[in-house]
């Protein structure tokens, strides 16, 4: 005798499919429940920590003057930032940064042309406590950014330009970044 069996189905899903998801949405219930006052935190959320809320910890920080133009747009990067372009306040961190640039040819042709470049920055930087001058926390960043050599002089310059640029907003996205953990977690 042949036992053919049917198949319990409640909206096209088998009961099993639907045992599995629930279980699935119970784990995921539980671990992330977890994750309260004693677990992860927002490092940017409105949640405050040490009673500011990151972003403004994070306004606290003076970026000095970096000399060059990708110097500058470095730190203007960094300063919009963590400011979002509002006002100043009180400086508790200065953020020391010197660069190094340096160009890279690739692609090169028989004659000896280079039909693309890369130009390369690196920055070391240091976080510097201003009420006692003691440096709290010190690192490198590097960017690379690629761009291609054409037969006109502006269209290389603005090329290079534009390099230049990304690869400021890059470092300065990284500096945010990782002070903003250090200025979250600092008493």
């Amino acid at each position: 005798m042949v036992e053919t069996r049917r198949k319990e189905t409640n909206g096209g899903k088998s009961l099993r499919q639907w045992r599995s998801l629930g279980a699935f949405v119970l784990l995921c219930g539980t671990l992330l429940g977890g994750c309260g006052d004693a677990g992860f935190r927002p490092m940017y959320g409105a949640t405050g920590i040490g009673g500011a809320a990151a972003s403004e910890k994070l306004a606290q920080v003076d970026m000095t003057t970096i000399p060059g133009r990708v110097g500058q747009q470095l730190r203007n990067e960094f300063i919009y930032q963590s400011t979002g372009g509002g006002a100043r306040v009180e400086p508790v961190y200065r953020l020391e940064v010197a660069v190094r640039e340096s160009v890279t040819s690739t692609l090169i042709e028989q004659t000896g042309d280079a039909r693309g470049q890369v130009y390369n920055l690196d920055a070391a930087f240091k976080l510097v406590r201003i009420a006692d001058s003691q440096v709290v926390m010190e690192g490198k960043s590097h960017s690379r950014a690629a761009f291609d050599r054409f037969s006109s002089i502006y269209s290389n310059v603005r090329a290079r330009e534009e390099a230049e640029t990304r690869a400021a907003k890059t470092i300065a996205e990284e500096l945010r970044t990782r002070i903003s953990a250090y200025v979250a977690t600092a008493a």
